[in-house]
């Protein structure tokens, strides 16, 4: 008989110690509530360090200076100094509304700054030259050129002396041409807003 209730001792305990394994009844308990603190993330879609809802310029281009509005930097009596871009759909010249709010930003500075001039570079796509004349491509980038030096002189009276549209063609690409980003990049207008150097 000693033989067996030692066999069947710790098999009892067993079952003793697994009976205590069982899970509790939760649905008495009250839930919890944590409570943390709101994150507000103040997005920066152009990465100027001004938060979008503050920033008076969107779409301000890498490495340039802003000031606490987000617009380009001009230190005084340093004079004017401003960059502007415009892309373009293949085969077109039509700026579209993105383009001539940033546009209307340069116009009110030349406004501002009388004695200032603005070059304008009308470029081109690799896959718009390759599909057309030599001819043609150097008109489409022209045209680039001419509808942003157009819309100065029409909206904000620049006059036209202060205004130099050239067109480059495909021959300063800014990507390269073997991808469809590459030819939306290049097919482009680039403009840069300077008073003249004493």
């Amino acid at each position: 008989m000693n033989v067996k209730l030692w066999t069947i001792a710790p098999m009892m305990i067993g079952v003793l110690a697994l009976t205590g394994c069982q899970t509790a009844d939760l649905s008495n308990q009250a839930s919890q509530t944590i409570n943390m603190p709101m994150v507000v993330i103040n997005s920066d879609s152009d990465g100027d360090s001004v938060p979008d809802k503050l920033d008076q310029c969107p779409n301000t281009p890498e490495n340039v200076v802003v000031d606490d509005r987000g617009c380009p930097f001009t230190m005084p009596g340093v004079g004017l100094k401003m960059e502007y871009r415009a892309f373009f759909d293949k085969y077109s010249s039509e700026l579209s509304p993105k383009y001539q709010a940033e546009l209307d930003k340069v116009g009110m500075k030349l406004q501002e700054y009388k004695t200032a001039t603005i070059l304008i570079e009308g470029h081109n796509s690799r896959t718009e030259v390759d599909s057309a004349s030599i001819h043609e491509a150097n008109a489409l980038a022209q045209d680039r050129a001419n509808k942003v030096k157009n819309y100065l002189i029409s909206k904000y009276n620049i006059a036209s002396e202060r205004i130099t549209a050239t067109e480059y063609g495909a021959r300063r690409p800014i990507a390269p041409s073997d991808s469809e980003e590459g030819n939306m990049l290049n097919r482009r207008v680039y403009a840069i807003a300077s008073e003249p150097q004493e």
